[in-house]
C-alpha cells in the first residue's frame, strides 16, 4: 500500500517537474497590457501560459503610458490597449496589423470606500447631485475614460464645482487608492477597474445618456522576439473560454 501511494505521488511530482521545465523553456512572452484588461487577464494568465507553453511577462499601465513607452523603443511581445491606441500602434508600425484582435469592452461607473453608504446614480439628476455632494472625486488624468467624464460634468452644467474637487491620479489604481483610503469619496473609471480595486465597492454603472464603452484590442509587435507565443496567447485570450472571465470581471463582448 504504502509503495502505492509513493508511486503515485513520485509520478504526481515528475509531471509537474515537466510541466515546469516546458513553461520555462526560451525567453518568457514580454506584454504590455492596459489597466483595463488587468483583471482579465491577472486571471487567465496562468491558464494561457500552460495553454502555449511559455511563461508570460505582463507590465501594466494606462493606455496613453504604455504608448509611450512602446515609442521610447521598449521591447515587447504582446501589446493589449484600447482600440484607439491599438490603431496608433498599427500606423507607427509598431504593431503588427494582421494579429489584431479584439478582446473585449467596459463600460464606466462609480465606486466607493468598501463599507460606504452608496449613492443613488439610477439617472442623471441622482448622479449630479452625488457629484455635488461628494467632497472629493478621483480618476485617472492619463486614463480612457477621462474625456467622457468630463464631457458628462459639463454637460450637468457642474463643471467649475467639480474642477474644484477633482484629484486627478496617474493610471486608475492610484485613483482607486485614494477611494479606498477615504480621501475622495467617488471613483470615476471603467468597470473593469472598480470591481478588482482593493478597499473599494462597486456602485454601479453611469447612466444611460452618459455611459461610454471603451474597447481592447492585442497585437503581437512587429519586433517581438516570441510573435508565435505571442499569437498563441492572443488567441487565448480572445478565445470562446474567455468570455466567462470577461463577464466576471464587469466587461463584454
Amino acid at each position: 500500500m504504502r509503495t502505492r501511494v509513493f508511486t503515485t505521488t513520485m509520478i504526481a511530482v515528475g509531471l509537474a517537474l515537466i510541466a515546469s521545465s516546458a513553461l520555462g523553456q526560451g525567453a518568457p512572452v514580454r506584454v504590455f497590457a492596459s489597466n483595463g484588461f488587468r483583471a482579465v487577464f491577472d486571471d487567465l494568465g496562468p491558464t494561457c501560459e500552460r495553454s502555449i507553453g511559455h511563461r508570460v511577462s505582463a507590465q501594466f499601465g494606462t493606455s496613453t503610458s504604455l504608448k509611450q513607452r512602446v515609442a521610447a523603443g521598449e521591447a515587447f511581445d504582446v501589446a493589449i490597449m484600447t482600440s484607439e491606441a491599438m490603431e496608433d500602434l498599427v500606423k507607427a508600425g509598431s504593431v503588427t496589423a494582421a494579429t489584431r484582435q479584439p478582446l473585449g469592452r467596459s463600460g464606466i461607473g462609480i465606486g466607493v470606500r468598501a463599507g460606504a453608504v452608496k449613492p443613488d446614480i439610477k439617472d442623471a439628476e441622482a448622479l449630479k447631485k452625488a457629484l455635488v455632494a461628494a467632497k472629493a472625486i478621483t480618476y485617472a488624468g492619463d486614463g480612457a475614460s477621462r474625456p467622457h467624464i468630463e464631457r458628462m460634468v459639463s454637460t450637468m452644467g457642474i463643471a467649475d464645482v467639480m474642477t474644484k474637487k477633482t484629484l486627478l491620479e496617474q493610471g486608475s489604481v492610484r485613483a482607486a487608492e485614494k477611494v479606498a483610503s477615504g480621501q475622495a469619496q467617488l471613483l470615476i473609471t471603467l468597470i473593469s477597474e472598480i470591481l478588482p480595486a482593493p478597499g473599494v465597492d462597486f456602485v454601479g454603472p453611469l447612466p444611460a445618456e452618459f455611459q461610454h464603452y471603451v474597447s481592447f484590442a492585442a497585437a503581437t509587435g512587429t519586433k517581438a522576439a516570441n510573435p508565435k507565443a505571442g499569437s498563441a496567447l492572443i488567441a487565448c485570450l480572445s478565445g470562446p473560454n474567455a468570455s466567462a472571465m470577461l463577464k466576471a470581471k464587469g466587461m463584454e463582448r
